[in-house]
C-alpha cells in the first residue's frame, strides 16, 4: 500500500510535476498555457479518463489558460455520434468545459497535404505490403526491420499511387501510406511506420468523403500543433511515441507542441480496457455501460457517485510519473466523505419483518420531525410517521442471541430510531418455522430517549412504518471482479473468468415515505445501510434504487496505519 499512500498524501501538499514544468515556463516567459482533452469516440469514458479530464482542464484552470475538447475520430469502423455526445455529457457533468470543441475529422485536408509534403520530400512511400507482411518484416527489439520492396519508389510514383488511394481506387488493406525513417531504428515505432491506411466506411462527420484515414501518431501531434498546444499531456505508455511525435513536427516545420506522459490510473477490481469493457456490453455481461458495476463515468453518475467525489479522488491520486494501482477503497471513501455532507438521512427496510406493537392503539399515527442531515443545518427536516405496524430489518432480530447481541430478540428490548423503546413478547412462525413476525409492546414514556423507569438501552435500530412504507427495489452493488488485478489472467482462463457472480443483488425493501418524492438521480443515506440513488428504472409503482456505498470505510483503517 505504499504508493497509496504516497499518491494520496502528498498530492494535496504539493506541486506535481506537470505543475513544475508549466511554472518553469511561465517564468521563461511563456505564460500562454493551451491544454486539450483528446478522447478517441469509440466508447463511453472510465474513470481514468475522468482522471486526464481533471488534469488538462484543472491545469488550464489553475494557470489562466485554454483546454479544447478535440475527438481523435480517424477510425470511422470504431467511431459513432453516440460516443461523441455521451463524452460531452461526462465533462460537462464532472464540472468543465472546454475552451474550443474540435475533431481530428476538421484537419483531414491539412494531414493530407502534409503528407504529400512528406512523399514529396522522399520522407513517405506508398507500400503494397499487407499488415502481416509489413508486421513480420518489422524486426525486434534485438532484430533490425527488413526495408520494403517498394520503399524506394520515386515521389512521383508515391503521389499518383496515394492520390489513387484517396480516390478509392484500392480496397481496404491494399496499399499503405508510410513514413521512411529507419528500419533499423531501437524504436520499432520509428521502423517506417504507418501514416494512412484504406476504410470504405462512412464516418460520423465526414461521410464518404474520405477513403483514407490518417493513423494516431500522424494526427495527434499535427492536431495538437494546429490548435497550439503548449502542453500535450498522456498517458505513459505514450512514452515511446514521443520521438514519432516530435520527428513528424520537426519533417513538417510546424508549431512545436510537446509531449508530456503521466501514469494512467490503474484500479484494484476494475478492468480499464475500452475493448474488455465492450465486450462485457455486447455479450450481456452487464446491462449497458451505465451499468453501476461499470467503471464508466456514466455508470459512476447512475450509481449515486457525486462529481465532486470524482474530482476529490483525483485530486487525492495525484499525478505521477511511474505505474502503480491505486486501492479501489480511495474511491469509496472519497464519495462517503461528499456524500456525509450532502445527502439527506432516510430510513428503509430492505430486508422486512413485520412487527405489529400489540399496546399501541390501532388506527393511530404519530408524525415525528426529523433533521434530514445533522452535516447540513440547512438540509431541514421531514415528517416521519409511527404507527401500530412497523417494519424492521430481518437482520435486526435473532432468536438465540451471542452475548453482546445489542438488538431485537425474545425478551430483549431495542430502541427504535426517533421513537420508542420496544420489548419482543412473541415470535410468529410459518410452517417451515421461519419467522414472519413479532408481537412486541412500546414503553410510552420512552420516545425523546427517555423511558418510564429511567432505563437505558443500547440499541437502536431503524425501521419504516407498515401502513405508510413506500415498496422499492433495492439494487445492491459489489465489485465487478473478484481478482484484484483482472488483467492479469491465469493460464487457460480470460478476464471473464473473474467475474464477480454477486456482483449485483436485488432486494424489495420499504422506505420511509418522504422518499416516495425523489426524482432519478437524487442520493440519500439510508440510515445504518448505506448511500443510495434512485435509478432511471423506477416506475410510479415501485420506486428503484441503487447502493452506491456502505457506511463501512475500510480504506480510512488502511490509511491510517500507513
Amino acid at each position: 500500500m505504499s504508493d497509496l499512500h504516497e499518491e494520496t498524501t502528498g498530492a494535496e501538499r504539493r506541486s506535481n510535476f506537470l505543475e513544475e514544468i508549466i511554472e518553469n515556463s511561465i517564468r521563461e516567459g511563456n505564460a500562454r498555457i493551451q491544454t486539450r482533452f483528446p478522447p478517441e469516440p469509440n466508447g463511453y469514458l472510465h474513470i481514468g479518463h475522468a482522471k486526464s479530464i481533471c488534469l488538462n482542464f484543472g491545469l488550464a484552470k489553475k494557470y489562466g489558460g485554454r483546454c479544447n475538447l478535440r475527438f481523435d475520430d480517424t477510425n470511422p469502423v470504431k467511431e459513432d455520434v453516440e460516443y461523441v455526445d455521451s463524452i460531452k455529457e461526462d465533462v460537462r457533468w464532472l464540472g468543465f468545459d472546454w475552451a474550443e470543441e474540435h475533431y481530428a475529422s476538421d484537419y483531414f485536408d491539412q494531414l493530407y497535404a502534409w503528407a504529400e509534403d512528406l512523399i514529396r520530400k522522399g520522407k513517405a512511400y506508398v507500400d503494397d505490403q499487407t499488415q502481416e507482411e509489413i508486421r513480420l518484416t518489422r524486426g525486434t527489439v534485438t532484430v533490425p526491420g527488413k526495408e520494403s520492396p517498394w520503399r524506394n519508389r520515386s515521389a512521383e510514383e508515391n503521389l499518383d499511387l496515394f492520390r489513387r488511394m484517396k480516390a478509392g481506387e484500392f480496397a481496404d488493406g491494399e496499399k499503405v501510406l508510410r513514413a521512411k525513417i529507419d528500419m533499423g531504428h531501437p524504436n520499432m515505432l520509428l521502423r517506417d511506420p504507418i501514416m494512412y491506411r484504406i476504410i470504405h466506411t462512412e464516418h460520423h462527420r465526414t461521410g464518404n468523403k474520405w477513403k483514407i484515414y490518417p493513423m494516431y501518431d500522424f494526427a495527434h501531434g499535427q492536431s495538437d500543433s494546429i490548435e497550439r498546444i503548449t502542453h500535450s499531456i498522456c498517458t505513459l505508455e505514450f512514452d515511446v511515441h514521443r520521438p514519432l511525435y516530435d520527428w513528424f513536427i520537426r519533417e513538417l516545420e510546424i508549431y512545436p507542441s510537446h509531449q508530456y506522459e503521466f501514469a494512467r490510473l490503474n484500479l484494484t477490481y476494475t478492468m480499464m480496457s475500452k475493448r474488455k469493457l465492450l465486450q462485457l456490453v455486447q455479450e450481456g455481461l452487464v446491462s449497458g455501460w451505465d451499468d453501476p458495476r461499470m467503471p464508466t463515468v456514466c455508470a459512476l453518475r447512475r450509481r449515486g457517485y457525486t462529481p465532486e467525489s470524482v474530482r476529490a479522488f483525483a485530486e487525492r491520486v495525484g499525478v505521477a510519473k511511474r505505474d502503480n494501482v491505486i486501492d479501489l477503497g480511495l474511491l469509496e471513501f472519497c464519495v462517503r466523505e461528499d456524500l456525509n455532507k450532502r445527502a439527506e438521512r432516510r430510513m428503509a427496510v430492505l430486508k422486512p419483518l413485520k412487527v405489529v406493537i400489540t399496546n399501541y392503539p390501532e388506527g393511530k399515527t404519530e408524525w415525528t420531525e426529523c433533521v434530514n442531515n445533522p452535516e447540513d443545518p440547512a438540509a431541514g427536516a421531514r415528517k416521519v410517521p409511527f404507527s401500530r405496524e412497523i417494519y424492521i430489518e430481518r437482520d435486526d432480530f435473532m432468536e438465540e442471541p451471542p452475548k453482546k447481541y445489542y438488538r431485537l430478540s425474545p425478551g430483549k428490548e431495542v430502541r427504535l430510531r426517533y421513537s420508542y423503546i420496544i420489548r419482543c413478547d412473541n415470535i410468529i412462525k410459518d410452517t417451515n418455522g421461519e419467522v414472519i413476525e413479532l408481537h412486541c409492546t412500546y414503553d410510552e414514556a420512552s420516545k425523546g430517549g427517555g423511558s418510564s423507569d429511567g432505563r437505558k438501552v443500547k440499541g437502536i435500530i431503524h425501521w419504516v412504518s407498515a401502513p405508510h412504507a413506500v415498496p422499492a427495489e433495492i439494487r445492491l452493488f459489489d465489485r465487478l471482479f473478484l481478482k484484484e488485478s483482472p488483467d492479469d489472467v491465469e493460464e487457460g482462463k480470460t478476464f471473464k473468468d473473474y467475474l464477480n457472480p454477486d456482483s449485483l443483488v436485488t432486494v424489495n425493501g420499504y422506505l420511509e415515505p418522504a422518499l416516495a418524492d425523489a426524482v432519478p438521480g437524487d442520493r440519500f443515506q439510508f440510515e445504518r445501510l448505506g448511500y443510495f440513488c434512485k435509478d432511471k428504472d423506477s416506475a410510479p409503482e415501485k420506486a428503484v434504487f441503487n447502493r452506491t456505498v456502505t457506511l463501512k470505510d475500510t480504506w480510512a483503517k488502511i490509511a491510517s496505519k500507513e
